[in-house]
């Protein structure tokens, strides 16, 4: 299998040179994903709204690899305010729940203020048949 490449159509991936997601073998290697609505560039305020879009935006992406969010095995989040953590919570069990992956979060500061919250995940694709 080839390496795919798949993109959101972010701005900020044509300016930096990256990609939402690799496709390479067996998995699928998702780029950190924050709140913005790439549709108009947007960011919601609220980190409860970021955290629902950051999945809306992978599971978009994972759709189009060829997996979804109950195919995810690792979880990485970043969130800068401490305070923003646990009100995320329900938002995470919602989305992955099911696939309950591995998971790692630290607090840290994301590329503007206006980021509350910033998602990575590595999915495996399911087998054909």
């Amino acid at each position: 299998m080839t390496r795919r490449r798949i993109s959101s159509g972010s701005l900020f991936e044509e300016q930096i040179g990256y990609s939402r997601a690799v496709v390479d073998g067996d998995y699928v290697w998702m780029s950190g994903t924050t709140g913005y609505d790439y549709a108009t560039m947007t960011i919601a305020d609220d980190v409860v709204a970021q955290a629902e879009q950051c999945f809306q935006n992978i599971a978009a992406a994972l759709a189009e690899a060829g997996a979804s969010l109950d195919d995810v095995v690792r979880a990485f989040f970043i969130v800068p305010k401490r305070e923003d953590w646990e009100p995320c919570w329900p938002v995470i069990k919602k989305y992955l729940g099911t696939a309950r992956p591995t998971s790692t979060l630290i607090h840290a500061g994301l590329a503007t203020d206006a980021m509350r919250i910033e998602i990575e995940v590595t999915a495996k694709l399911p087998k054909a048949g």
